[in-house]
């Protein structure tokens, strides 16, 4: 029987930073946006003194004080090395798994003769190894798992590990009944609102549904939706993601610019990071789209100018793409103006591995493959951006805002963790220190 397990960290990126801060076990965490502008994780702590999601930073600075929350700029380096890790110990108790964001993955349990056992065990390995707490939700179909690991978070009884095989057919619908249909995946608030009008409010009333009037009414997605609430498996378990059809990479300045080098320094950035993705996805990129704006609320002559550089030979090459973004940057600069945002976007991907070469165009050089392989070894080593283009620190004005960031202790030999660091000085009773050597699942 076909078995899917949804296993998602629990309040994730506050949940690092806990990791390395024992000292704020108990207390208020939260995490904020690019340029430190809204809040974008909460620790339960943090959600109980009533600090909503997506607030806007200024508007809960006073909460913030009043009740001593820590709060952190949002440090994705820790937060995907963590994930990586986390993936890492995953993979060793399944033989196929399905990486859903930065903290949740499917996990193949069909054939285990005690799939709720093997949550619970999957759930202690990820709190012993690393320190995270999670949930585990458990289905006939991806789709139930997700609403399983719903019913793990917001039930405590479950003590973190659910799974419908453990209820009663007229308990599950007494479960399905007490939930919003919005809760089920892949369906969003607008979505909903038609569901209502409908009168399918609940996950109960969508299973009870009719899935062809649905489909007509709809599309065949939310038919599949319907198919998999009754334990239709639908969805399979992908082990390899399809790429990506387009790559973008871009971000808001600290502050805004007016002159050329910190805008340059800006779109190699963004390149950078976008050919890195580019190569972890064995693609290639023919063309390429650069972007440069300024702040269309505040800027006396609002400015957008894109513009899409093709290349001779498609490329997951950094320096040839930047090359060419350079290009495309120097088309759209107008002196004067006060610009708040660029980046890149990369298009017409294809497959390295069928790339057809032109006959007129000079070879490849194998050096510079060896040489794109070894910044990426290093990077994932060392943490992103350790090596880089160096006209990216030409200037430090187009730079995001990171003002309460924490070190990155898992990736940089230079910001690890000591065992007599103060925050470990305070923390509780039988904490017990998972490093500072080698992090598990590295």
């Amino acid at each position: 029987m076909t078995r899917f397990a949804l296993v998602d960290g629990n309040s994730f990126y506050t949940s690092c930073e806990r990791v390395f801060r024992p000292d704020l076990i108990g207390k208020p965490i939260i995490v904020l946006s690019n340029n430190d502008g809204c809040v974008v994780a909460r620790s339960a702590e943090a959600k109980a003194i009533g600090i909503p999601a997506f607030q806007p930073y200024y508007q809960v600075q006073g909460l913030c004080r009043k009740h001593r929350v820590a709060v952190f700029s949002s440090n994705y380096t820790l937060y995907g090395d963590m994930s990586r890790r986390m993936m890492n110990i995953l993979a060793r108790f399944v033989p196929q798994q399905d990486i859903y964001s930065i903290d949740e993955c499917f996990l193949d349990l069909s054939g285990m003769a005690t799939p709720h056992a093997h949550g619970r065990h999957i759930r202690q390995a990820l709190q012993d190894k690393l320190g995270l707490p999670s949930c585990v939700g458990i289905g006939p179909s991806k789709t139930l798992a997700k609403l399983a690991n719903h019913v793990a978070k917001q039930q405590a009884q479950w003590q973190g590990v659910f799974d419908w095989a453990d209820l009663t057919p007229a308990e599950a619908e007494r479960l399905l009944a007490n939930m919003d249909v919005r809760e089920v995946w892949g369906v969003g608030r607008r979505l909903a609102e038609k569901l209502h009008q409908l009168r399918i409010r609940s996950a109960l009333d969508l299973q009870r549904a009719d899935s062809r009037q649905l489909k007509r009414h709809f599309n065949v997605v939310l038919e599949r939706t319907v198919a998999e609430l009754n334990g239709i498996s639908c969805l399979a378990l992908d082990d390899v993601a399809s790429g990506k059809q387009h790559i973008i990479s871009s971000r808001s300045f600290s502050r805004q610019v007016s002159s050329l080098p910190p805008l340059s320094a800006s779109i190699a950035h963004h390149t950078a990071r976008a050919a890195e993705k580019l190569r972890a996805q064995g693609s290639t990129a023919a063309m390429i789209g650069v972007s440069i704006q300024t702040n269309s609320f505040g800027s006396a002559t609002p400015y957008h100018g894109y513009t899409c550089i093709p290349l001779l030979q498609a490329s997951d090459d950094t320096l040839s793409l930047n090359q060419a973004a350079q290009a495309g940057l120097r088309q759209l600069f107008r002196p004067g103006l006060r610009y708040h945002k660029a980046g890149v976007v990369l298009m017409e991907i294809g497959d390295k591995a069928i790339q057809q070469q032109d006959m007129f165009a000079p070879a490849p050089d194998p050096r510079r493959a060896r040489l794109m392989s070894t910044i990426d070894q290093l990077n994932r080593r060392l943490g992103k951006g350790s090596i880089r283009l160096a006209i990216e620190d030409i200037s430090p004005d187009w730079q995001m805002r990171q003002a309460m960031r924490s070190p990155c202790y898992s990736t940089d030999p230079q910001q690890a963790i000591t065992a007599n660091q103060p925050s470990y000085a305070s923390a509780p009773a039988g904490y017990r220190l998972h490093w500072p050597r080698q992090l598990p699942g590295s």
